[in-house]
C-alpha cells in the first residue's frame, strides 16, 4: 500500500511541472490559453484569431496586436513559461547567421 504522504507529493510534484511548462503563444490551445493567469477568455479569444491571420514574430508584435498586453503583462506571461517563437520576454532574438558573401 503507497502512503498518502507519497501520493500527495507525487501530484504537488506533477502540478509543479505542469505550471512550468513553456506555453508558445503561436501554438498553445484554448484551454492552455485560458490557464495563464491574466489571460480571460476575450483575451485567448483575441490570440487565437490574431496567430491564425499571421503567427505572432516577437514579443513586440504581440504587444502590438494584443490589447491589454504590455510590458507588464508580457514579463507576468514570460515568468509563466509562455513564449515567442521559442523567446521569453527580454529575451533577445538568436542573432541570423552572417552571409560570407555580403558585404558588411
Amino acid at each position: 500500500m503507497i502512503p498518502k504522504i507519497a501520493i500527495a507529493g507525487t501530484i504537488i510534484t506533477l502540478v509543479a511541472q505542469a505550471a512550468w511548462a513553456q506555453v508558445d503563444l503561436n501554438k498553445a490551445s484554448e484551454i492552455e490559453l485560458d490557464g495563464l493567469k491574466g489571460f480571460g477568455p476575450a483575451m485567448t479569444r483575441q490570440v487565437m484569431q490574431e496567430r491564425q491571420k499571421t503567427p505572432f514574430r516577437d514579443w513586440p508584435d504581440v504587444m502590438q496586436r494584443i490589447k491589454g498586453v504590455g510590458p507588464k503583462k508580457a514579463a507576468s506571461l514570460s515568468e509563466q513559461g509562455v513564449r515567442v517563437q521559442g523567446q521569453a520576454y527580454g529575451q533577445a532574438p538568436m542573432p541570423r547567421p552572417k552571409n560570407p558573401e555580403s558585404p558588411h
